[in-house]
């Protein structure tokens, strides 16, 4: 398995981009819900993408790896995205695109954790256990906010779906570094995804009745941004990360994210925020800097601490 190297400007400036435009697409979906439901619009978002990706594959003559033995952590991954995504558009029918962008990624908690019982390389250390012990009280407190306990407990049953999805995002990344998906092309490893994506939750919204579609100026300009944007190019930058970096230190840098999403919340859509929810997302990004910026922190604070920190 390749050695995967420490946190460089490159990543860090392509980290900032990844952030922006995932913040950006919770506003974006819920947005358009009305119009288009959350779960057919990432269904075809996922369609148009796996289509770009597929040509690029055929392009640089790609491909699947059945052959190879990688259809079987293909369709696990597959499955986990369509999962993630399913709870990420169910849950924005209750909640806000604010509260939806602080739950979905606790996922760098959950990669973490699994990492750390899958690879020696990732093992968390006491600050890490801290860390995951803070974001995990500020999940509480974001929980037990005006917001989620009003509207008959919908808030709150949104507010879990999506750090349900955080937990699938994170199972996503762990199956990836720890399967023969870690050395293939990111292409085929989004492929897989895309098209998990684009067959279950097509077949979700079928069954829930949710096909219905107005194709308004926004809805058409959200679905182009899903496609060419949010699936295809972000996904492929991320997986390549992936493949060059340890994934718990990119973590360091996707807290940004939340950040993104609740400021693009506030100023598109106009949600309100709760003092108990800015406390518990408060809460919850400094537990994932705790764990994800481990390294950074150890560097920081010097030799004498190092000791206290690895224990």
């Amino acid at each position: 398995m390749a050695v995967r190297q420490p946190l460089d400007a490159t990543a860090c400036s392509l980290m900032v981009g990844l952030c922006a435009v995932w913040g950006l697409q919770q506003v974006a979906l819920k947005a358009t819900a009305q119009d288009i439901a959350p779960i057919m619009q990432i269904a075809l978002r996922s369609a148009g993408a796996a289509l770009l990706v597929g040509l690029l594959m055929l392009w640089r003559g790609e491909r699947l790896g059945l052959r190879e033995g990688h259809w079987r952590p293909g369709l696990v991954v597959g499955a986990l995205f369509a999962l993630e995504f399913l709870l990420v558009g169910e849950g924005l029918r209750h909640t806000s695109a604010s509260h939806m962008a602080i739950f979905l990624y606790t996922a760098p908690i959950f990669a973490a954790l699994g990492l750390h019982w899958r690879l020696p390389a990732e093992r968390l250390k006491s600050m890490q256990w801290l860390g995951i012990g803070v974001a995990f009280a500020g999940i509480v407190v974001a929980f037990s906010g005006p917001s989620s306990q009003g509207a008959g407990g919908n808030a709150l049953l949104g507010d879990f779906l999506g750090l349900l999805g955080g937990a699938a995002w994170g199972a996503t990344t762990v199956v990836v570094r720890c399967s023969r998906l870690a050395s293939s092309p990111t292409t085929r490893t989004l492929q897989y995804q895309l098209l998990g994506a684009c067959v279950w939750l097509g077949l979700a919204a079928g069954l829930s009745g949710q096909t219905s579609i107005r194709f308004t100026p926004l809805v058409i300009t959200s679905l182009g941004f899903q496609v060419l944007v949010v699936s295809f190019a972000s996904f492929l930058i991320w997986f390549g990360l992936l493949r060059r970096y340890l994934a718990s230190r990119l973590g360091v840098l996707s807290f940004m994210t939340p950040l993104f999403g609740i400021g693009f919340g506030v100023w598109l859509l106009h949600e309100p925020l709760e003092p108990s929810f800015i406390f518990g997302a408060a809460l919850v990004l400094a537990g994932i800097v705790l764990v994800s910026g481990y390294e950074w922190l150890r560097q920081r604070l010097g030799h004498g601490p190092r000791r206290a920190l690895d224990s």
